[in-house]
């Protein structure tokens, strides 16, 4: 079967894998690699994989593309399920012989309610790539499938048992060909990362317990699974041969660094390519491993701080301590290492003093660039349940604004929704606008006349944006305002 791997265009600007934290449009426009879809594609020669939003093709562009196809499988989110489905069935109006599969985060957490949703004719829960590989081929039947679900012709459901995850991941594709195939890589930008980046991962799955990350919860499983460090380095070759003008490779791992001797492995062996690379990194990474990644010419690291307060960290058992935080980032940067730092608004315990700790504690570290989400408690996480027995969390209250911007669901004792996006402001507008962050961002826009035009570009997107949230939080204490004032009467 001619298979399309969609990436869906739910909102304009939408970067869908960017899901355990920020499950919206974000300040300022940034994609990720559709890495997931891009390995069972890798199997199947002659299909295609499409990511809508980052390629810029439309909703109605998206539905004639998906004539030519006979299987279309489609990467879901819990904010834009409902757009997905109205696509898929348009998609199938046209195309009746097309056969239609959801796979992503919600398919694993409610499988029932997704295929109440006729249009969509089976899902795969976790990991989908050797059965979707196996069914486009014709070698199994939807019955024989591990992990997949499906409706019978009299309604009722099937849920075949878990298969078990990948093991040996150097049997996969290297999706980098998959990029090269498909996707036009100058169109991926993150503002943190140099352009053009491609982005892969070097091992699945995440050891850490993080109570609020979506994709050990509910997709790539705890269970902490490698690649060979030859085989990286030979894909990583691959692509800094074939995608001329590539200014940077980063490993998009859950956890990178998780292990010293694996790191230092696989940092001996990328020095040789005498490239630029960047990953993610928790900040139990001790000072050597940071230096041998120095060495090897890794250049940023994305690390999730999340709060600045010690009993918010535990409740959410990050596994880290503050001082281990501070530890790191003075560590990274007398070795000459870049963080960017990821901080999240109301997580469980938030107060507005626990929120003054955490900007102070940003302060402190002093990274180069920061990104500030609020919290998202999605279906599926151990933070959701929490919200829900907790009775914190709003249930029919939307992820997202109709442009796909996110929206606070959480509300805590004397925070509400307005006082949440506004803290979300204040923070950056305070990290920011000190005189070294601002010289920083000054000095790139002096001395790089590309960065000068892309720091552009984000102001122009992040200001707009902010615009948006004052108007949000204005109106939000207005409706506050007057129903104060209808009990009043």
């Amino acid at each position: 079967m001619r298979t399309l791997f969609l990436n869906p265009p739910s909102f304009e600007g939408f970067d869908g894998g960017a899901g355990s934290r920020w499950p919206a449009t974000r300040e300022i426009e940034s994609y990720w690699y559709p890495v997931w879809l891009c390995y069972p594609a890798g199997m199947l020669p002659d299909s295609k994989v499409l990511d809508a939003t980052a390629q810029g093709v439309s909703i109605d562009q998206s539905v004639q593309i998906a004539r030519d196809f006979e299987l279309l499988v489609l990467f879901t989110s819990t904010p834009g399920f409902d757009v997905d489905v109205r696509m898929a069935r348009r998609m199938k109006d046209l195309n009746p012989r097309l056969k239609v599969c959801f796979v992503g985060p919600p398919v694993t957490i409610e499988p029932e309610k997704v295929l109440s949703n006729t249009v969509i004719d089976f899902i795969v829960r976790r990991e989908f790539d050797y059965q979707i590989v196996a069914y486009a081929k014709g070698e199994k039947t939807l019955d024989e499938l591990p992990g997949v679900s499906f409706r019978r012709p009299d309604g009722t459901f099937v849920h075949n048992p878990e298969g078990g995850y990948i093991e040996n991941l150097d049997e996969l594709p290297w999706v980098t060909k998959v990029y090269k195939r498909d996707l036009d890589f100058t169109r991926y930008n993150v503002p943190f990362l140099k352009h053009p980046y491609i982005s892969f991962y070097t091992t699945r799955g995440c050891p850490a317990m993080c109570t609020f990350c979506l994709w050990p919860q509910t997709h790539s499983g705890h269970r902490w699974r490698l690649r060979s460090s030859d085989d990286v380095v030979n894909e990583c070759r691959w692509a800094i041969d074939n995608f001329p003008g590539l200014k940077e490779i980063f490993f998009d791992d859950d956890t990178f660094n998780y292990k010293r001797e694996r790191t230092i492995e696989l940092c001996n062996k990328l020095a040789k390519l005498n490239f630029t690379f960047s990953c993610t990194s928790r900040v139990t990474t001790d000072e050597d491993t940071l230096r041998a990644m120095k060495d090897a010419g890794f250049r940023l690291l994305i690390v999730g701080f999340e709060s600045g307060e010690q009993q918010i960290l535990k409740n959410i058992k990050k596994g880290a301590t503050v001082d281990m935080g501070r530890r790191f980032a003075k560590n990274a940067h007398k070795i000459g290492l870049t963080v960017h730092g990821d901080f999240i608004i109301g997580l469980p315990g938030e107060t507005r003093e626990s929120i003054r700790k955490t900007i102070a504690f940003a302060k402190d570290l002093d990274c180069e660039t920061i990104q500030v989400s609020l919290a998202a408690p999605y279906p599926g996480t151990e933070f959701f349940d929490y919200a829900k027995k907790n009775g914190l969390i709003q249930l029919d209250a939307a992820m997202t604004d109709e442009s796909g911007h996110q929206l606070p669901n959480l509300i805590y004792p004397g925070l509400d929704h307005a006082e949440l996006v506004d803290w979300v402001e204040r923070f950056y507008g305070e990290y920011y606008f000190r005189p070294q962050a601002a010289w920083r961002i000054v000095r790139r826009a002096l001395f790089d006349s590309a960065d000068r035009k892309r720091l552009y570009k984000e102001a122009r997107e992040y200001l707009a944006l902010r615009r948006k949230r004052k108007r949000f939080v204005a109106d939000e204490r207005r409706q506050s305002a007057s129903a104060l004032a209808h009990v009043d009467r």
